[in-house]
């Protein structure tokens, strides 16, 4: 039995999942990121009965544009399976498009928010399995992260990161591979597009989509505003009903944003206060690591940076953190064994 046991190993393909709210990314043992699909999927109701048209980009597409029949669905909400049925579909989708044909399923190992409850991680762990892995291990966001991003997490030195995904905002302080504090805050990237789409209603009195939101926040957002420049932004018009265009500014962008900025910081100053003195003492010198797609935000590093009175790292692959720290402890499992877990 061992001997056919280290066989599946050789000839099956073991990934790394970094199943996202807003993306999935996929890691195949010693070939890197193989996928990177938002997390969506579109179903087909058809008298009753629904399959999935479509899974990931194609699917994207079609969010806020379906026919009455066809609903493009997000299926994890802050981080955490909304639609258990639909996210089975999705990883299925996923294991296909990039398992080659082998003897073996394979093992997979993925990442989960450190504030998800036990059933939350079984829930992640059973539509894996489901979905055909052969085993499936899970491991924390912001320990992937810190791997990822490079952080001595092994070492008995005080590492601090900050991930700011698309539904949950992971914050931690490691040391000698494990989390020493922990928070995890279900505001993130959507929070932003949100927070957009209410400053619009309520200041210019226009409706816009998540599409719209989320292409404001990467064109024009800001933590701090350096200029004058407008941008010119179509929804509907709330009082007439009818299609209009506005023109909004950095400061319109930084003032919409700002009570979701408020509250990642406290929740940054939440975890420092909780930080022993010694490892105090190394984030003086070490700062934090910002990763996530959030991290992306203009000047959010120079507004954190003063807000805490740390150095700001933005890591060098914000969006692929994740999933490239959950490949690295899938690659190297003897030396991060302690931060796996099953359910």
């Amino acid at each position: 039995m061992a001997l056919f046991g280290d066989l599946k190993k050789f000839w099956s393909q073991d990934m790394a999942i970094d199943l996202g709210t807003a993306n999935t990314l996929v890691v195949l043992k010693g070939k890197g990121v193989v996928l990177n699909e938002p997390s969506v999927v579109a179903v087909v109701d058809n008298k009753g009965k629904k399959s999935v048209l479509a899974v990931g980009d194609e699917a994207k597409t079609m969010l806020g544009r379906t026919p009455g029949n066809i609903q493009a669905i997000r299926p994890l909400r802050d981080g955490v399976i909304a639609d258990f049925i639909v996210t089975e579909e999705m990883i299925k989708h996923f294991i296909k498009k990039v398992h080659k044909k082998t003897i073996a399923n394979p093992r997979i190992l993925i990442c989960v928010p450190t504030g998800s409850t036990p059933v939350e991680r079984k829930a992640i762990q059973d539509s894996a399995l489901a979905a055909g892995a052969r085993k499936v291990q899970l491991i924390e966001e912001p320990i992937a992260a810190a791997i990822g991003a490079g952080l001595p997490i092994q070492e008995a030195t005080g590492s601090m990161v900050v991930d700011i995904g698309g539904g949950t905002t992971e914050i931690a302080v490691l040391s000698l591979g494990g989390v020493v504090y922990s928070e995890s805050l279900r505001i993130a990237g959507d929070a932003m597009d949100n927070s957009l789409k209410s400053y619009m209603r309520e200041e210019y009195n226009l409706m816009i989509g998540d599409s719209t939101a989320e292409k404001i926040k990467k064109d024009i957002g800001t933590a701090i505003p350096t200029n004058n420049n407008t941008y010119p932004v179509k929804g509907r018009d709330i009082r007439s009903g009818t299609p209009k265009e506005v023109n909004i500014s950095e400061e319109d962008t930084a003032e919409a944003l700002n009570p979701i900025l408020k509250d990642i910081v406290s929740g940054i100053k939440k975890a420092l206060e909780n930080t022993p003195p010694e490892l105090s003492a190394d984030l003086v010198d070490m700062g934090l690591t910002l990763t996530g797609g959030g991290s992306l935000l203009k000047n959010i590093d120079k507004r954190f940076s003063k807000e805490t009175g740390l150095p700001v790292n933005i890591a060098e692959d914000p969006l692929s953190c994740v999933a490239i720290g959950t490949g690295k402890a899938l690659d190297e499992q003897e030396i991060f064994s302690t931060v796996l877990s099953e359910y």
